[in-house]
């Protein structure tokens, strides 16, 4: 395994001028997130100097078996936490090759609100707090939740410390510090109510780029998961009964301008 965990960190700037880009976007169910990779000439810090790409639809429940063609827009550039040096994150969007966006395209119609120059002129900042459960892959239960039953009852785990307390604390440390690396705005994390569950928060974020920032931060966390073998779950009740549940609470500022007096307004939803 050493031999393969060398092959993986191998740095190939010295041997090339090339660049690896893993272009995300959003599969059919709405959460799902999907990506591949393909070489670059040499490092891009543009989106728009991208090139567009496609996929096959039919494989993301995105398009019919007979004309399945995708294409992704680059929208948005990160580091690459994995494989780093000028190795990028590209946030897309997806659009039929006529160019319209395709029925799960919901960032082209923010994009259009978020552009507005009325919208422009206010500057909505967010702050977004992303709830999530880990789950033990073989037996689909909670991570340090005994297999079949179920931990002491809810109050000493959230913003817990101690090994009966916090569970997966590697992977939340890993996940903050890998957004840091890209350039996300992570602005904390926290352990929550139920044993297993976390929380991570991205902003304030201007605009389209909240958005933005909190799928590729998912991207990570699901990517970090992958790598230590466990279920990344965004469900809002991972387990019945009188269980914290999991949600993505939106904190909103935005400021008012009226008679030449500025007004500021926070909403959380």
């Amino acid at each position: 395994m050493s031999a393969l965990s060398d092959l993986i960190n191998l740095d190939v700037s010295g041997s090339t001028d090339k660049i690896i880009a893993e272009y995300i976007w959003i599969g059919g169910s709405g959460m799902d997130l999907r990506s591949k990779a393909r070489t670059l000439p040499g490092p891009v810090s543009d989106p728009s100097k991208l090139p567009k790409w496609n996929y096959d639809g039919s494989s993301t429940g995105q398009a019919p078996g007979d004309d399945s063609e995708v294409i992704l827009y680059p929208q948005a550039i990160f580091k690459d936490p994995f494989r780093r040096g000028n190795n990028i994150l590209v946030m897309c969007d997806s659009y039929t090759p006529q160019g319209d966006p395709i029925p799960t395209n919901k960032r082209y119609h923010a994009a259009k609100v978020f552009s507005h120059s009325d919208v422009l002129a206010e500057e909505p900042w967010f702050g977004i707090e992303q709830e999530y459960t880990l789950i033990q892959k073989e037996v689909k239960w909670p991570l340090g939740w005994p297999i079949g039953g179920y931990p002491g009852p809810q109050g000493p785990y959230y913003c817990g410390t101690g090994a009966d307390k916090a569970f997966g604390r590697d992977i939340v440390d890993a996940h903050y510090k890998a957004c840091l690396y890209a350039g996300i705005n992570i602005s904390g994390t926290n352990g929550e109510v139920m044993p297993g569950q976390w929380e991570f928060q991205v902003g304030p974020s201007i605009g389209i780029s909240a958005g933005d920032q909190v799928w590729v931060a998912r991207y990570i966390l699901e990517r970090i998961t992958e790598m230590a073998g466990v279920v990344l779950s965004f469900d809002p009740k991972p387990v019945e009964g009188d269980w914290n549940g999991a949600g993505a609470h939106t904190n909103y500022r935005v400021t008012l301008r009226t008679e030449g007096r500025h007004q500021t307004w926070i909403l959380t939803l």
